[in-house]
């Protein structure tokens, strides 16, 4: 399937950034000129025709800017590494960016972006660790062609994406220079790759970071505080922690986390979050390796010699990890292992390898313990959020019925969509049966937010629930409502103050002709009645808020849904949706949405509805949004 090469000047803003695993040039993010670069982008699928249209994209760009044919092939070369990996690794569907960056002298720049950032990233386990001859080729060479080929070039994490950019010089590369160890990758069809490797080919060139100076050291922990500290997932944490540690601090890198204790369960077992290796080919062997036992150490959080690591009275019995292969051992190098803990309560466990004979200096155990202390802690917050964000989504879902009542005759539909990331807001519906061929149907809307108005939430919902099924009509539920709110507001402690809420209360009995609707309307938008005709009227009275006044008397309206005949009731957040300084409801905008939905099933109203809400604006609805359609059949 041919793709589209699409070109624009666009102006981006910049990314945040984390330098690569093998920062061979460190470097920031490119910024485009405000000026707006030349740029082309295109989406790509996430499947195995991805990597052949990025080169023919790449190609096609490259060659309507009139690039170097050595630039383009190293640009071709690339680009089919970074987005073969991420197919292979992310699963999702890929975007490539190509630019020309004027604030340096034209050079290209290339951002390949993936969509699932917090993945861990598994090659097909193979006999090898490290063996460049059987690697399979998609299997890690990507980021270390781009450390050779490119200018410069980073990785940028954000929460719903990852994005690895470069930069190419538009003119070709000096033939002449240093010798170099050359390793042939033959990709497909491109047969220009050379992996030009420095020296020891499989040596990372950051290794020894502990080593180099106190000012690379403290740039480290400080990225890896800012990165850590903003995550609320304590897996991605761990996945992050990892990413960090490769190359720069060891060869593979693994975080064990321990299991929250409960009641009876003084050592839950801990399990391996992620593991992380320079060479992917050998992250399950690893993992593998390393799931066999998990170290055991004492919460002191200092870094120690692992598999012979002292065990601690309070983590159980002494266990070693393996001896020997990629976990570590004589023959796997040195590693070092150290108890994550904050609080005075271990987290977790973090590991760190690397390969060959040389020890792990002094600087680099310093070093450690500073990393893991940082990772610790954001290990907890994130634990913290991730137990306060269940136990409020638990709380809010018990503000909403389980489920609404199913009333003969009568077709219904909800859309309920809280402000933010909440499952419940300020808005509040419930339909429930009442007795004997009765329902009752509320639609409100509590003034305020945040805990107070959860509470008053939770405490009419089911005080409507025992008023109705007690037999009061309408208005003397609202009349005894608006008592209970300002009785509950006198005793509540800390001067909460009054509580106000808008409600729309009613009771719905079939017959042969349709239904027959009671409610009453205390400070809440009016409900609208719309014929089969297409006409649409008011069918209530507007009344007091409840909560603000102790002695008022409600009363109700009664009418009868016809065949055909929809009611229509909505909170605020719809008729005052903002656009500018209009509202959807100025002109009687609702009732002229409304009319248009003659003859529509009630899930047909409420759809057409909430579609013309959200589209009054360009801007997210800033306040709950919640409908209540009935539809007498």
């Amino acid at each position: 399937m041919p793709y589209a090469v699409r070109s624009a000047t666009v102006r981006t803003s910049p990314k945040p950034r984390t330098d690569g695993p093998v920062p061979r040039n460190p470097a920031r993010s490119p910024d485009p000129p405000s000026s707006g670069p030349p740029t082309a982008r295109t989406s790509l699928p996430g499947d195995a025709r991805a990597p052949s249209a990025a080169r023919r994209f790449v190609r096609g760009v490259l060659a309507g800017w009139n690039a170097h044919a050595a630039v383009t092939d190293d640009a071709t070369l690339l680009v089919s590494e970074l987005v073969t990996n991420a197919v292979v690794h992310a699963g999702t569907s890929v975007d490539l960016e190509c630019r020309l960056d004027p604030a340096r002298g034209g050079s290209l720049v290339v951002e390949v972006t993936d969509h699932h950032p917090a993945r861990e990233f598994r090659a097909r386990p193979r006999q090898g660790c490290g063996d460049r001859a059987d690697a399979p080729a998609h299997g890690g060479q990507g980021l270390r062609l781009v450390a050779e080929l490119a200018e410069t070039w980073g990785t940028a994490y954000r929460r719903t994406d990852k994005t690895v950019w470069f930069h190419l010089p538009t003119s070709p590369r000096d033939p002449t220079g240093p010798s170099y160890a050359v390793d042939h990758t033959l990709l497909g069809d491109l047969r220009v790759a050379e992996i030009l490797a420095p020296g020891t080919p499989c040596e990372p060139p950051a290794r020894g970071l502990g080593d180099s100076g106190p000012h690379r050291a403290l740039s480290f922990l400080a990225e890896a505080s800012e990165l850590l500290s903003g995550q609320f997932d304590e897996d991605t944490v761990a996945s992050l922690a990892t990413q960090l540690a490769v190359p720069r601090l060891a060869d593979w890198c693994a975080v064990w986390l321990d299991a929250e204790s409960t009641p009876g369960d003084l050592r839950p077992a801990p399990r391996l979050s992620r593991v992380w290796h320079a060479h992917e080919s050998c992250v399950e062997p690893l993992r593998l390796a390393l799931q066999r036992t998990p170290p055991a150490l004492a919460p002191a959080g200092r870094a120690v010699p692992w598999p012979h690591a002292p065990a601690g009275p309070s983590d159980g019995p002494s266990s070693d990890g393996p001896s020997d292969g990629p976990a570590g051992g004589p023959a796997g190098g040195s590693a070092l292992a150290c108890r994550l803990v904050a609080g005075g309560r271990g987290v977790g466990t973090l590991l760190l390898g690397r390969s060959g004979p040389t020890a792990m200096s002094g600087d680099v155990v310093t070093l450690t313990e500073d990393f893991a202390r940082r990772l610790a802690l954001a290990l907890a917050s994130a634990r913290k959020y991730t137990r306060q964000a269940t136990i409020s989504r638990i709380l809010q879902r018990g503000l909403l019925p389980r489920r609404v009542a199913e009333i003969p005759g009568l077709d219904k539909a909800v859309v309920y969509e809280p402000r933010g990331d909440t499952a419940a807001g300020g808005d509040f519906y419930d339909v429930f049966a009442a007795g004997r061929d009765r329902w009752c149907f509320a639609l409100g809307d509590v003034c305020g937010s945040g805990p107070e108005a959860a509470v008053t939430t939770g405490l009419v919902r089911p005080w409507l629930r025992l008023l109705g099924k007690e037999g009061y009509g309408v208005g003397d539920v609202l009349t005894r409502l608006n008592r209970m709110l300002g009785e509950e507001a006198a005793e509540a402690e800390n001067g909460a103050g009054p509580r106000f809420l808008s409600l729309l209360y009613g009771e719905l009995v079939p017959h042969r002709e349709g239904v027959r609707c009671t409610l009453a309307s205390a400070g809440h938008p009016l409900p609208l009645l719309l014929r089969p005709d297409g006409s649409v009227r008011s069918v209530a009275a507007p009344q007091m808020l409840l909560g603000v006044v102790d002695d008022v008397a409600y009363v109700s309206q009664s009418f009868d849904l016809a065949h055909g005949d929809t009611l229509l009731c909505v909170t605020d957040g719809v008729t005052e949706r903002k656009a500018g300084n209009r509202l959807f409801d100025d002109g009687d905008g609702l009732a002229t949405a409304l009319a248009g939905c003659a003859g529509l099933t009630a899930e047909g109203v409420a759809g057409r509805i909430r579609r013309a809400v959200h589209g009054f604006a360009p801007t997210p609805p800033d306040d709950d949004l919640a409908l209540l359609v009935l539809r007498a059949e």
